[in-house]
């Protein structure tokens, strides 16, 4: 049995006609994966993380909160992205590669599929960094340097600071992610 990919505009035209408007859904590699809903920690702590990194980054980038973005053969929708301004460029399409600083997931339910799955995603589509908070560990998994389906350099951290590749000059707190 062949499975069907789907290619960005087949995806475009299925929003357009209406044919997912009542099912949470995001393309992935060419597959439409359904997506869990959201609990309210996990809504929570988006708004966090989004509110902390809009602090540090104040008009140094746009912070994106579970809003699509467009890659080669996928439209996921991040928990946090960081992305390039000003904030007009994205009146008539959603960011794409050449204006993501790095992305964040953030996973009470969803780990195994931001490990895997989405960091292949992401990786495949050159993705410079990539974050996952696991807010059932207390654990941030960091990946960067993206090499075909894969992430050159993985750290998993929970407590200390972070500069993201992007902006070197930011310190983060690991622990703020989790408050």
């Amino acid at each position: 049995m062949m499975r069907v990919k789907w290619s960005i505009n087949d995806y475009h035209r299925m929003i357009a006609a209406g044919i997912l408007h009542d099912r949470r859904a995001e393309l992935l590699a060419g597959e439409i994966i359904e997506v869990s809903p959201e609990g309210p920690l996990h809504a929570s702590r988006i708004r966090k993380i989004a509110n902390y990194l809009r602090s540090l980054l104040n008009g140094l980038a746009l912070i994106s909160e579970a809003h699509p973005i467009t890659l080669m053969d996928s439209e996921p929708e991040p928990d946090v992205a960081i992305v390039r301004l000003p904030e007009s460029r994205y009146d008539d399409r959603h960011p794409q590669v050449e204006d993501i600083f790095w992305l964040i997931e953030i996973s009470d339910s969803t780990l195994v599929k931001d490990l895997d799955t989405k960091q292949k995603t992401y990786a495949a589509a050159g993705i410079n960094e990539y974050w996952v908070v696991d807010l059932n560990a207390s654990r941030l998994t960091v990946f960067r340097q993206p090499q075909g389906k894969a992430y050159a350099v993985r750290q998993e951290l929970s407590q200390g600071e972070l500069s993201p590749v992007a902006f070197p000059e930011v310190v983060m707190s690991i622990e703020a992610l989790f408050r």
